[in-house]
């Protein structure tokens, strides 16, 4: 586990309960505060749709770590911290083992290879098929983000902000490494695969394209640049998963900005934003979302910036990154386990689901037409909008 000098309470529990977003107040980042801002209340809404479960599994809970269900063609694979690891074919276990080791982070699937991680450092890989081991590597700590696989390709990102390819035999193929700032938040978002680089988040604001096949840096994005007089004041880290739609790509920081970025041009930027965030953002044609860490869902327009609308009435509710959904709406859960459908038009409410009461933090995912989601007691849940 990475050491956090001089680092608040605090900001070490938020640290550890990474994927919610992140208060700006110290009272607010620590759950054990009696002080400091008040989650709101959820009040009726005019729905103008129904979300409906369509199935449910219970994997296990996830302890301190975030478990990402990976979805790959009609199949989910799921993972919780004692060790489980299921495939679910419309909500029915395919296969289900136990690692034997407690895991801290996962999944990461392409349909052949379900890969996941420990806080030892322990990367494990299982046949997608059946679930039988495949083979173990190390990295040089804890392993928090789910592993990005992709045919002949596994990338890992470790606690200590080193990235590290394997092939399909987990023989390391290269490893990213840069300085490191002394405070910085502990990531536990996944990387993206966009043209053939792998584009990661690190502290310092920086959002950094790698060649798959090699490693080497291609180009290097400022998202945010970190200021303040002290350290804790100048934590500007991108700990949320960048977004990309064609050429275009963006991400959020922590105590900083969002960002968008032209990938055609080199990385250029194309504009940015002070909004703070550690939960997410989403993007479609005409617009970036943004989920803050007051609780606030932003609609910016990807052309300019400029704002759109702003969702006020989820404040401190620790909101998930929004996911988007068909034509006209997204999907956002929180603190609660609430999954709320929102109007991309104009952030207004369109439905509710209640699942299991316990925070989703992972961002909620796309399984064909339906909505994926995780909670912290490691209840999955495949939603459908009627």
């Amino acid at each position: 586990m990475p050491v956090f000098r001089n680092l608040p309470v605090a900001v070490l529990l938020a640290g550890l309960l990474g994927g919610c977003s992140l208060m700006p107040s110290m009272d607010s980042l620590n759950p054990f505060a009696s002080k400091g801002p008040r989650m709101a209340e959820l009040t009726p809404i005019q729905a103008s749709a129904e979300l409906r479960q369509v199935w449910s599994y219970q994997i296990g809970k996830a302890d301190l770590a975030v478990f990402h269900p990976a979805v790959a063609g009609s199949s989910v694979y799921v993972a919780a911290a004692d060790g489980s690891i299921a495939r679910l074919d419309q909500g029915q276990p395919v296969w289900r083992i136990n690692a034997g080791k407690a895991l801290s982070a996962g999944v990461g699937s392409d349909g052949v290879t379900v890969v996941v991680g420990t806080a030892e450092g322990e990367v494990l890989a299982f046949a997608a098929r059946d679930g039988a081991p495949l083979w173990q590597a190390r990295v040089s700590s804890e392993v928090l983000a789910p592993p990005l696989v992709a045919g002949d390709l596994v990338v890992v990102r470790s606690g200590d902000n080193r990235v590290v390819a394997f092939d399909g035999q987990g023989k390391r193929k290269w490893l990213y490494q840069r300085p490191t700032p002394t405070l910085f938040l502990r990531s536990t978002a996944p990387m993206v695969l966009a043209d053939q680089f792998v584009l990661a988040g690190f502290p310092g604001g920086k959002l950094v394209a790698l060649a798959a096949h090699n490693g080497a840096p291609v180009w290097e994005g400022i998202v945010a640049t970190p200021k303040g007089a002290t350290e804790l004041d100048r934590v500007a880290d991108v700990v949320a998963a960048p977004v990309t739609r064609g050429p275009l790509g963006c991400a959020v920081a922590f105590q900083g900005r969002v960002t968008c970025f032209d990938f055609s041009q080199g990385g250029n930027t194309l504009w940015s934003r002070e909004l703070s965030s550690a939960a997410g953002l989403a993007l479609d044609p005409r617009a970036v979302y943004v989920s803050d860490d007051d609780g606030n869902l932003h609609a910016l327009a990807l052309d300019t910036g400029a704002s759109l609308w702003k969702q006020e009435r989820l404040q401190h509710r620790r909101l998930s990154a929004p996911l988007v959904l068909g034509s006209n709406r997204l999907v956002i859960g929180d603190v609660q386990g609430v999954v709320h459908l929102i109007n991309r038009d104009d952030g207004d409410f369109a439905a509710r689901f209640t699942t299991d009461g316990s925070p989703i933090a992972a961002p909620p995912q796309l399984l064909g037409g339906q909505i994926l989601v995780q909670t912290r007691q490691g209840n999955v849940y495949a939603l459908e909008v009627q």
